[in-house]
């Protein structure tokens, strides 16, 4: 009974010494080495919007019997120029193929092109023509047209799930943070929204003021008036809209 009796506080003792080393190692730990994130929280920050100069392209197709465009590639075309105008870099490329027994089609779609361009304020001088031989003559080869332009959008795809979102790892699990994936597609959507991506890096200059609006308020201050404008809007009764009471 005594040989039991100590072997047991010894045990009790050991389990004691276990405890406060595990406690002191723990205390010695750092915050980071228990908590640890493999990618930024912010969602900004893990997926950011960059801005780089990236091709905008328009596929303009050749018919078999030529006749220039049509009107839906004739639009297409013209806003394609005004979009050039608005942000486009460097020059503007057509790629026409060869190798296909459509020359003459190619040629007459081409004219078109440049009647459309000019119509969205692009002179058809500023086109360069280069060509592209046809892989397959039984497919539809465009003749496409291309610019560069500045444009906003993420370093990466979506999509991607680089750690296990279940419960694999402690460690990982108890942070409780979001999963990798987690906002990129708004991120995405966001950039490809945008309508000038320079809006996304500063904010634009004030347009001019009105100046009859600014005359009519400082005349108000001057007549010791209130220069503040009321909207009033008034809604109308249900039952008189309606006719019932």
């Amino acid at each position: 009974m005594m040989a039991r009796s100590q072997k047991t506080k010894f045990n009790h003792a050991s389990l004691g010494l276990l405890l406060a080393a595990a406690t002191m190692l723990g205390a010695c730990a750092k915050q980071g080495d228990l908590v640890s994130s493999q990618a930024p929280v912010d969602v900004r920050e893990r997926h950011p919007i960059v801005l780089r100069d990236a091709p905008r392209s328009l596929d303009v197709f050749v018919g078999r019997s030529g006749a220039g465009l049509d009107s839906r590639q004739e639009e297409d075309v013209a806003d394609f120029a005004r979009e050039y105008r608005r942000s486009g870099k460097g020059g503007l490329v057509a790629q026409v193929p060869t190798g296909a027994r459509r020359e003459l089609a190619a040629h007459d779609t081409l004219n078109g092109i440049r009647s459309a361009l000019s119509r969205g304020g692009v002179p058809g001088t500023a086109l360069s023509v280069r060509t592209y031989p046809v892989a397959d003559p039984g497919l539809a080869s465009p003749i496409r047209l291309t610019f560069a332009s500045l444009q906003a959008g993420l370093p990466h795809d979506c999509g991607q799930w680089p750690a296990d979102t279940g419960v694999s790892s402690i460690k990982d699990d108890m942070t409780n943070e979001p999963y990798w994936n987690f906002g990129c597609a708004s991120q995405a959507t966001l950039a490809a929204q945008v309508a000038d991506p320079i809006d996304l890096v500063r904010a634009r200059s004030e347009g001019r003021a009105d100046t009859a609006k600014r005359l009519g308020a400082i005349g108000k201050l001057r007549e010791g008036k209130d220069p503040s404008t009321q909207y009033r809007q008034e809604t109308p009764q249900i039952n008189s809209t309606v006719g019932g009471r």
